[in-house]
């Protein structure tokens, strides 16, 4: 925390499971079974052919590529991402489910990497390999040294908070909840006697007035909320109504960042009461280069979102995205072009707000954050 300011790192699914599983030091099983890929190397070949060759086993470090660089120079006070995987040894798929990710707890370096402070596990794909696959997973966080939040051995532990300090008597407080709507199984719900995820079947005035009166029992003068939430489709720019009412009623309950995830690339932006709301952060760190059908959204660009917000008001004092590109499974700095066209797209999609581009090419949500209502 620096001048009364206090600045998160977020981003959006952090896949390090399958095919980013089978390139690290310690690949496990690859089997799959997907409807046409029953090996997670399948997926490493796409990359490879679309990309170029990839030096496996790579360095851990590996698919965060420049962004841990640009972590350390940042220095923020907090970085919470969305781990969407399994981390386990488990061989016991979860039923009924298309899609399955799962990566060996020995290549965990490729998560502590990026010395996450929060790990967000609401979402469709931590209780891949069943219950006892979400326990091996908490154990592994846990051992690491990591916090977890928005998946528990019970429902009392799944709801809690993780809490960062950032200064004498401050904290970041970060809750998490997941959605119906994100393919999360309504069993995968974590009960007083039984695991699994904080979970909603919708995000309604419901769901969000018992978010609230959580945030108000575990707040305290000086914390910063983030809500983490994962919801809604894979693709397109359209926020649904519930979402940004849901939204909406999180920050007049007192949240300061309401942190969505799920779609494979960003989604809008919005400034409301002098809150910030990120609809959609996209795919972070994922297997996708290769896989084709949804070019238009360009889901080969990432952004990490870097957040100032004032430490005694919660006010955003800036937000900058930071463009990135996959490639070979590897994030590198995405070209001028690219970062032009992130900011074509997201000043189109944020409205309201108007998205620029900086002199070192990151983009910034250029808003009156003072007094804003949009």
């Amino acid at each position: 925390m620096s001048g009364g300011v206090v600045t998160l790192f977020l981003c959006g699914d952090v896949m390090l499971g399958r095919g980013v599983d089978q390139i690290l030091p310690h690949p496990g099983n690859p089997e799959l079974r997907e409807g046409y890929v029953t090996d997670a190397r399948m997926y490493v070949e796409l990359v490879e052919a679309a990309s170029g060759p990839i030096p496996a086993p790579v360095d851990p470090a590996w698919p965060w590529g420049e962004a841990l660089r640009l972590l350390e120079e940042v220095a923020p006070d907090a970085r919470i991402v969305n781990l969407e995987t399994s981390v386990t040894r488990s061989d016991a798929f979860a039923p009924g489910k298309a899609v399955h990710y799962r990566m060996h707890p020995a290549n965990l370096p490729a998560l502590t990497v990026a010395r996450p402070d929060v790990c967000v596990l609401a979402n469709n794909h931590v209780l891949d390999f069943g219950r006892p696959g979400l326990e091996e997973t908490l154990d592994s966080l846990a051992g690491a040294g990591l916090r977890a939040v928005g998946a528990g051995r019970d429902a009392d532990e799944a709801c809690a908070p993780a809490a960062v300090p950032v200064g004498p008597g401050r904290r970041i407080l970060v809750f998490a909840l997941g959605t119906l709507s994100s393919g999360i199984p309504p069993d995968w719900a974590a009960t007083t006697d039984r695991s699994g995820v904080a979970y909603a079947r919708e995000p309604s005035a419901a769901v969000a007035e018992a978010a609230v009166r959580q945030v108000r029992r575990d707040k305290r003068p000086g914390d910063v909320v983030v809500v983490s939430v994962h919801w809604g489709s894979n693709w397109g720019y359209l926020v649904p109504r519930e979402q940004t009412r849901f939204a909406r009623a999180l920050v007049d309950g007192g949240v300061d960042i309401v942190h969505g995830h799920s779609s494979h690339h960003p989604r809008p932006v919005e400034v409301y009461r002098d809150r910030l709301i990120l609809y959609g952060c996209g795919d972070f760190i994922d297997d996708y280069e290769g896989i084709s059908g949804y070019e238009e959204y360009r889901d080969d660009l990432r952004l990490g979102y870097f957040v100032s917000v004032e430490a005694d008001t919660g006010r955003p004092t800036g937000v900058q995205m930071v463009p990135w590109q996959a490639r070979r499974m590897r994030l590198e700095p995405a070209e001028d072009r690219d970062r032009a066209w992130l900011r074509s797209t997201l000043d189109r999609i944020c409205h309201g707000l108007h998205i620029a581009m900086e002199a070192d090419g990151t983009l910034s949500v250029v808003a009156g954050f003072a007094g804003a209502d949009r």
